[in-house]
């Protein structure tokens, strides 16, 4: 596997206006680092940064095993039940919605499966959001994406273009996706070399992690 970052996606965030901040880190956001590296290592290899997952962990639930959302997703890595079970059945090591660590690791093992989706729909270095983006959105969404891009003389594999005609995809809350992608950079980019929360780092709430 060889090894990649996220440099693409934080430079797609800095030349990207109005970005969305991510949840607000809690005194415990990093309980279950342990478990966003064990996941990452087991499905993308030792190479890939672990810290991304959690950044996302962050942008879903503020790390939040309890987390519910009004449409029924759950967990760490707000996960539709179905979702789980789907994943859960190719790695019967993986318990139950609520539990943390089968939360985490359903949810990397799910990018996974949405990373190796986009292998030939997209230009390498735009894969990551591509894969973001259809966690957050489902991959059918930005498959019809990219036939609008393409109807419109786009190259559909390049994200910039996605976002570009995402306005007018029917039936896309392309807003709330594309915040999406920008916030998990944004969090991803307030994170150390060891994946702790830097002090200073502006919080979606207005205040300062301590």
């Amino acid at each position: 596997m060889r090894a990649y970052g996220v440099r693409p996606l934080l430079v797609l965030l800095l030349l990207t206006p109005g970005t969305v901040l991510g949840a607000q880190p809690r005194a415990d956001a990093d309980r279950y680092d342990d478990v966003f590296r064990k996941a990452t290592k087991r499905h993308f290899g030792p190479a890939f940064d672990w810290r991304l997952f959690k950044a996302q962990g962050m942008a879903e639930s503020n790390i939040d095993a309890t987390a519910r959302s009004r449409v029924g997703a759950r967990g760490v890595m707000q996960l539709m039940p179905g979702t789980f079970r789907e994943v859960a059945s190719k790695n019967p090591e993986l318990t139950r919605i609520d539990d943390a660590t089968s939360n985490i690791m359903a949810g990397v093992a799910y990018d996974r499966r949405l990373w190796d989706a986009w292998a030939r729909d997209s230009v390498e270095t735009d894969r990551l959001p591509f894969t973001l983006a259809s966690y957050n959105a489902g991959r059918g969404t930005l498959l019809s994406a990219q036939r609008t891009a393409r109807a419109s003389a786009l190259d559909p594999r390049a994200w910039a273009n996605i976002e570009r005609v995402a306005p007018t995809v029917p039936r896309w809350r392309h807003a709330e996706t594309l915040g999406y992608v920008r916030r998990i950079a944004q969090l991803h980019g307030q994170l150390d070399d060891r994946g702790r929360v830097m002090s200073g780092t502006i919080t979606i709430r207005g205040g300062r992690a301590r």
